[in-house]
């Protein structure tokens, strides 16, 4: 242990924290990998163009093109993150060996590879079904007034609820399977009432057959709007937190789904009264739904805060959301995971007994003070011996890697 970190841990322990605590429940916190950052979400079903509400900004040489490329790169990331780790799949990223498969016809068979990947790094697999970026997804999906459409799309999800219940019984690792539709209106519609009827009645249909929570576990994504759909989402926040209570399935809040004003953060104790489980997708939204790489800013700090002073952290399941094409795929990648890991790390170094005790004595003038004070304790020497206990680079040293990566790998792609 370096000198720098002997004298972090006495200044925690003077404050009741034991760092070495921390690090032991900071190892128990999964957080998962989205694969998406590597590729610009696109996946390997076609070369069509992205739609539903979703845009990648920048064309920064480098992007993985097959799905070796995209192992590599993701294999590459996990080897610059700490703590414990999970890979996050979206249908569109299935293995069919170059064979054309409908999306309500895929199996587990097309992600027998991505199970032996995850294997192979000793990872969990989350996983989404692909409501977007498809023929039959340009008028509505789930909620489409075609029965036509909206079967197809429900045969698609109950796919997809198969694949992650197999995918959590091959690794013996619970998969969470995320729905997110983009259906909505661009302009104000007469009725909103009928195209959320339609939404319950799919994803009642969908969560029909029975599946052990062992291995799979359902989670309904909302949110505020999307591009073409700024006037109405059906998925709205109300919709899919009455949906997720009604019918026992975890509530998914996106950091970059609401209104500039709102915060997520503030909505975990809200909705764990009433749910057993979340999933976050943890993004940063700057002025709307950008999905900007995640800074370690106040939002991701009191996200982490949350889960830890109120031990959520085996009922909150934590994926990351954010594809930047502008800058280093690599680097944004490592760059957001690792301010998810220091943010729990941070959290879990804060003095809760006297936090606590301020608190409910209060004294709001203490309260602030510690939490100011924190800001500049000795945290950079506690992180960085947090990475080296992982064998991964701490501090900046890790872009030396990206770089070097970004010479002998990515920039050999063009």
């Amino acid at each position: 242990m370096s000198s720098c970190f002997d004298k972090a841990k006495a200044f925690y322990a003077d404050l009741g924290v034991d760092v070495e605590a921390a690090f032991r429940r900071l190892d128990q916190i999964p957080v998962s990998l989205h694969c998406w950052q590597g590729d610009d979400v696109n996946g390997f079903e076609n070369d069509g163009a992205l739609d539903g509400g979703i845009a990648v900004t920048g064309n920064y040489p480098g992007r993985a093109r097959n799905i070796g490329e995209l192992r590599d790169d993701i294999q590459k990331v996990l080897s610059l993150l700490p703590g414990k780790k999970r890979l996050n799949l979206h249908a569109i990223y299935a293995d069919t060996n170059g064979k054309k498969v409908e999306r309500n016809e895929l199996d587990a068979t097309h992600f027998a590879s991505w199970i032996d990947f995850a294997k192979a790094e000793n990872i969990g697999l989350d996983f989404n079904p692909t409501f977007f970026s498809h023929p039959l997804a340009s008028n509505g999906t789930l909620s489409s007034a075609d029965p036509g459409i909206r079967q197809f799309w429900i045969e698609h999800a109950i796919c997809c609820r198969r694949i992650g219940a197999e995918m959590g019984k091959q690794l013996g690792n619970t998969c969470v399977t995320n729905v997110w539709i983009p259906d909505g209106f661009k302009d104000t519609p007469y009725d909103r009432l009928a195209p959320r009827k339609r939404l319950e009645e799919s994803l009642d249909a969908i969560f029909a057959e029975n599946i052990d929570r062992k291995y799979n576990l359902d989670a309904v994504e909302c949110k505020l709007f999307g591009i073409g759909a700024e006037s109405c989402t059906i998925g709205s926040h109300e919709f899919y937190m009455g949906y997720a209570v009604s019918r026992n399935k975890l509530c998914c809040l996106d950091a970059g789904h609401f209104h500039p004003t709102e915060v997520i953060s503030d909505k975990i104790s809200s909705c764990l009264l009433f749910l057993d489980e979340i999933l976050l997708h943890v993004s940063r939204g700057v002025r709307w739904d950008s999905d900007h790489v995640v800074c370690w800013d106040n939002e991701l700090q009191q996200i982490a805060s949350e889960i830890i002073r109120n031990n959520f952290d085996q009922r909150v399941h934590i994926g990351l959301d954010y594809f930047d094409a502008s800058i280093n795929r690599i680097a944004a990648w490592a760059i957001g995971a690792r301010n998810m890991y220091k943010a729990l790390l941070f959290a879990l170094l804060e003095p809760a007994e006297m936090l606590k005790n301020a608190e409910n004595s209060g004294d709001y003038a203490v309260r602030l003070g510690i939490f100011e004070e924190l800001k500049s304790m000795p945290f950079a020497a506690v992180w960085n011996e947090y990475c080296a206990r992982h064998n991964v680079p701490g501090g900046m040293d890790f872009l030396k890697a990206v770089k070097d990566y970004e010479i002998n790998v990515t920039s050999k792609r063009n």
